[in-house]
């Protein structure tokens, strides 16, 4: 397919569908390319109309408290991420013969640099966790190499804005892009056809919005269709080798595992500290790499969490795929710090360290991070989303200390805890106002000893209590914090 020019979308009179974040970027950026944009959404909240009225001075139709009608003669229409495929302005799409994609999707076709220049890399990662590390360590890794490069997608920087961006003000176009891709994006994104691509992990999630677990994982494995260089999978998770195997790639793309062991030929793995690479040397079968010592990886923040050291070894095999130094690998790790949220020291009190790991918002991020501790006393609960919590606590209950629960769908882990470790100390916090995190900091710390880890990993989402995951890890900190100032 010819890649389309900006002048393509001139005239086009296109239906962007949402007002959230990805859908003003997309409004904007269709209008700015002479197109006659409608937004509609659902929604009609005060929010929402202060954003209508910014667009409509923009020349941008808008229309709230409608989501489900097609605007007359729409030619296209482009879908902010969480819109479900079975929506009903969907199906009147699919009745006028007009098609449906994302901004990623928009962002692909408008991807050729406007100097003329080759258009920048694409190497993309997915899985059920852990993608906003793995895609920062990667753009760290790739700016050590000296590449212009930065993080787009759905870390939060909308891709659209960046590759209509490049070249602007004089500055030069990008040679690669990092871009962490949601299953709701690769749903909505036919046409993406990356450099090298990972799909770190797969377990259970967003089922509501797609529909079954196979279809999330078909989302999901669309990253490997097209690879050329490299698609990298996680020897611990079959399912995202199998991934690979389904894929259509081009000739010569290779499958790169990576692995905590020690890796085989056409792998990256750790051996006695180091990460090493087997994959891109000359001689994979009896040669490796070092690239980085595990204790690059966060440098200062403790020992890495395995998985972690996961996330590195995957960003390392994506940047190796484009041909960066091994120096580069260990000089961007080193320059790596975690965000927010994200397995993050808060203090040491009393011999009782507390770690904020909010973003562990499902099952899957919960057990990574539990297997990161020895001994815990867990705050959880929160939003479940249709998750069961069985698997989890059987693997977690040789390492709770006791548990402390909040939010609204509590008793779906107490009764797991109940039936998988019952002698378990739990204290259950009947209340969801935000006030609890204190409460839940206090019964944590009188269930702790020293040497324990109180840890905030609540395998739920927040919006119950909190307006999102990084407000919940602030209303955490805040809680030790008064700790510190009671106590010390």
């Amino acid at each position: 397919m010819t890649t389309p020019s900006p002048a393509d979308f001139a005239g086009q009179h296109i239906t962007v569908a949402g007002l959230g974040v990805s859908g003003i970027s997309a409004a904007r950026a269709l209008a700015g390319l002479g197109a006659h944009v409608t937004v509609v959404d659902g929604g009609d909240s005060e929010k929402q109309q202060a954003a209508a009225r910014e667009l409509e001075a923009e020349g941008i139709t808008v229309r709230l408290g409608d989501g489900a009608t097609l605007p007359a003669g729409t030619e296209l229409v482009v879908t902010s991420p969480g819109w479900k495929p079975d929506s009903p302005l969907f199906a009147a799409a699919a009745a006028a013969g007009v098609d449906v994609v994302g901004d990623v999707e928009i962002a692909w076709r408008l991807r050729e640099a406007p100097s003329g220049q080759p258009a920048a890399a694409w190497l993309g990662v997915t899985g059920t966790n852990g993608k906003t590390t793995t895609v920062r360590m990667l753009a760290s890794i790739l700016a050590a190499e000296g590449l212009h490069t930065t993080a787009v997608g759905n870390i939060g920087t909308p891709i659209i804005d960046v590759v209509l961006g490049q070249g602007k003000d004089g500055e030069r176009p990008y040679d690669v892009l990092a871009v962490e891709l949601s299953s709701y994006q690769l749903h909505w994104a036919p046409s993406l056809r990356a450099h090298s691509a990972v799909v770190l992990n797969l377990a259970p999630d967003h089922l509501d919005w797609h529909g079954s677990m196979q279809a999330y994982a078909a989302d999901k494995g669309r990253i490997y269709e097209g690879n050329t260089v490299a698609c990298v999978y996680n020897v611990a998770d079959k399912a995202t080798e199998d991934l690979v195997r389904e894929a259509d790639v081009e000739e010569g793309c290779r499958a790169i595992g990576f692995t905590l062991g020690t890796p085989g030929p056409s792998q990256l793995g750790v051996v006695e500290g180091i990460l090493v690479d087997r994959a891109f040397v000359e001689n994979r079968q009896q040669q490796a790499q070092e690239l980085a010592e595990v204790s690059d990886i966060a440098p200062g923040s403790g020992t890495p969490a395995p998985h972690n050291i996961a996330n590195a070894l995957a960003a390392a095999a994506l940047a190796r795929a484009f041909g960066v130094r091994p120096a580069a690998v260990r000089d961007g790790l080193r320059a790596f710090h975690p965000e927010a949220h994200r397995i993050q020291h808060i203090a040491d009190l009393e011999g009782v360290t507390y770690i904020d790991d909010s973003k562990a918002t499902n099952t899957h991020a919960a057990e990574a991070s539990l297997a990161a501790y020895e001994h815990i006393v867990w705050i959880a609960g929160g939003l479940a989303k249709g998750a069961t919590f069985d698997e989890l606590v059987q693997k977690s209950a040789a390492r709770l200390r006791g548990v402390v629960l909040i939010g609204a769908d509590r008793a779906l882990i107490r009764e797991a805890l109940a039936r998988h470790a019952p002698d378990v100390p739990v204290v259950d916090l009947d209340r969801t106002d935000t006030g609890a995190m204190s409460e839940a900091v206090r019964e944590a710390t009188r269930l702790a000893e020293p040497g324990d880890t109180v840890l905030l990993a609540p395998a739920c989402a927040s919006m119950d209590m909190f307006v999102n995951y990084n407000k919940r890890g602030e209303a955490f900190a805040d809680a030790v914090g008064e700790l510190t100032a009671r106590d010390h």
